[in-house]
C-alpha cells in the first residue's frame, strides 16, 4: 500500500457528506421536544411559563416568534438557560441510524498490501470509517513510505498474526484478539508475519 492508499479511503468517506453543515434548529418542535420529555401537557407547560395556553400552542407550531421575554419565561419554566433552547444536548438528537454489513458484502477496494472491505458504506455523515482488511504485505519495503492521515485510529487483530510498525515505537506483533488505538498522523504501517494473510479490522475517525 502507498501513502495515498489509506487517505484515498478517507476520502471516499468524507465525499458522502460528513461535514455538510447542520440544518438551523426548529425552535418550536425545540420547545414541544423539551415539553414532551416532561411529560407536561400546553395546559401545565404555560403555566409553568407564566405564558397563555394559546402563545405556548403558536410558539410549539411555529405560528409566531416568541419576544426575549417570553423565551425567558419559557426557559424558566422548563428550568433550563435561554441558550439551552436553541442548543439541544447530543442526547436530544437521537438519530436511530444503523447499517448492517453481512460478512463479504462490503464495498471492495483493493491495494498492493492491503485488500479493503469498506463496512457501513451505506451511511452517510459518519464520524468513522469502519474497514475490514487483509494484509498481503509482508515486508516494510513493500510500502512507498509511512501512511499518515488526520484523526485516531482503531485496530483490531480478527486473524492470523500483524506487526504494527509506526514512526515513533519499537515494531509491535499483535495476534488475534490484540488491539491498538493511535494517532493516525505518526507514520504507520502493517504487515503480516503468520504463513496465511492477516485480516484486521481497522476504524479511523473522521473528525
Amino acid at each position: 500500500m502507498s501513502t495515498n492508499d489509506q487517505p484515498s479511503l478517507i476520502r471516499i468517506a468524507r465525499d458522502s457528506g460528513e461535514h455538510s453543515d447542520p440544518e438551523p434548529l426548529d425552535l418550536g418542535a425545540r420547545v414541544r421536544q423539551l415539553r414532551k420529555a416532561r411529560n407536561w401537557t400546553l395546559e401545565q407547560a404555560a403555566s409553568q411559563a407564566g405564558l397563555a395556553r394559546s402563545t405556548l400552542s403558536k410558539i410549539e407550531n411555529g405560528q409566531m416568534s416568541p419576544t426575549y421575554d417570553a423565551l425567558k419565561k419559557l426557559a424558566t419554566g422548563l428550568e433550563i438557560s435561554v441558550p439551552q433552547l436553541f442548543t439541544p444536548p447530543q442526547r436530544d438528537q437521537v438519530i436511530g441510524r444503523m447499517a448492517v454489513t453481512r460478512m463479504g458484502q462490503g464495498a471492495a477496494h483493493p491495494t498492493v498490501t492491503y485488500e479493503h472491505e469498506l463496512l457501513a458504506e451505506t451511511l452517510t455523515k459518519k464520524q468513522m470509517l469502519p474497514y475490514r482488511a487483509r494484509v498481503r504485505a509482508r515486508s516494510m519495503d513493500e510500502f512507498d513510505g509511512w501512511v499518515r492521515h488526520d484523526g485516531e485510529e482503531f485496530l483490531f487483530v480478527l486473524t492470523g498474526v500483524v506487526k504494527l510498525y509506526t514512526e515513533f515505537y519499537e515494531p509491535v506483533e499483535m495476534r488475534r484478539g490484540d488491539s491498538a488505538y493511535y494517532d493516525g498522523s505518526m507514520g504507520h504501517n502493517v504487515i503480516s508475519v503468520s504463513d496465511e494473510d492477516a485480516t484486521i479490522l481497522w476504524v479511523t475517525s473522521l473528525a
